[in-house]
């Protein structure tokens, strides 16, 4: 496969406080994040709330700043452009190519604005047509995702939930984007209507040959959609692998801890689990030494309280996990076997 986005040592950290008798302090939202993703592929983004999912989608599109580290875009012919070294200007031309779909579309969507201007703004943003052409694209891509000619003169509020989220989807495609970062796109609707857009996005990286960044902490909807996932632990990559790899058998004590929390339907597949989750996340401003999960890990010993974990590939496999204990450990997968959550 050919890579489309590379990320390198992306670190984000914000100051608070400070002043004339105030020491200021430090929160580091992301913590040296590497990872790459593939033309073609769903990569899905996974973990609690606080971990640091949406702070790196928002650095990967640059609508936050770095701290430390790059972002590559790998064009067709071979080149890379680091998005992290463009400034606002610069960086314009690219965001036709990398667009966002965000977690709730009511807050995403101007309540002042008709359906028609919305799906139509980044068209003008970018100068890419006017008149009848821009009126016939914008028709077109609502078209594809569910929204019939005759409410284009409608306002948000007009709509369900469902239906505002299809209008983001439409704003995201309208640009003919190579990647698309799906920020909790699904979290904000029902479960039948989760189904209905998983089921539309899914088509439509077939028809448009879509990328797409899916970020989440519902692991039933990433066993529906994704190719891929990376875990993501207060800041940290703590394991990255094959969704049916993930499932089967996972290498991190924090994977096996969020498969443990799964819902499953069928009671003679939970095998004794749907428990809750253990602990809480620690206070980004006081994180713990060596192994950041080590305070709610069942299998912690005094390496892990002394020593950070590298992320590092498992036994020759697809998976790569940061636990000194790896290769050991026997953690438990959600199934016997790998099945999709959503028909």
């Amino acid at each position: 496969m050919t890579t489309l986005l590379s990320v390198e040592n992306l670190s984000k950290v914000y100051t608070l406080g400070g002043g004339l008798f105030k020491k200021s302090r430090d929160l580091v939202a992301l913590n040296d994040i590497s990872l790459t993703v593939e033309a073609g592929e769903t990569l899905a983004i996974v973990g609690e709330s606080g971990c640091g999912k949406t702070t790196l989608g928002r650095c990967i599109i640059k609508a936050q700043p770095v701290t430390e580290g790059k972002v590559f875009y790998h064009q067709e012919g071979g080149q890379k452009v680091e998005l992290t070294a463009l400034d606002k200007r610069a960086i314009k031309p690219w965001r036709r190519d990398i667009r966002m779909i965000f977690q709730d579309p009511m807050s995403s969507l101007n309540p002042n604005m008709r359906v028609f201007d919305i799906v139509a703004e980044p068209l003008r943003v970018h100068r890419i047509c006017k008149g009848r052409e821009l009126e016939e694209r914008v028709v077109s891509t609502l078209a594809k995702v569910g929204i019939p000619a005759d409410a284009i003169g409608r306002y948000p509020h007009a709509f369900s939930g469902g239906q505002r989220q299809r209008i983001g989807i439409a704003r995201a495609l309208v640009l003919d984007p190579k990647l698309v970062i799906a920020d909790e796109a699904v979290s904000a609707l029902d479960v039948s209507i989760q189904a209905q857009v998983l089921n539309l996005l899914d088509d439509l990286k077939e028809e448009f040959g879509l990328t797409y960044i899916f970020i989440s902490h519902d692991l039933g909807v990433v066993n529906y959609i994704a190719d891929r996932v990376v875990v993501m632990y207060l800041g940290h990559v703590v394991e990255t692998s094959p969704t049916e790899l993930l499932f089967e058998r996972p290498r991190h004590p924090y994977t096996e801890m969020l498969l443990e929390a799964l819902p499953i339907a069928d009671p003679s597949r939970r095998k004794g689990r749907n428990k809750e989750l253990k602990g809480e996340i620690p206070y980004l401003g006081n994180r713990p030494q060596g192994c950041p999960f080590h305070t709610r890990c069942k299998y912690a010993e005094d390496k892990c309280r002394a020593e950070k974990p590298v992320l590092r590939p498992i036994n020759g496999t697809a998976q790569m996990a940061a636990c000194h204990f790896a290769e050991k450990l026997n953690l438990q997968g959600a199934y016997e076997a790998p099945q999709k959550v959503f028909a």
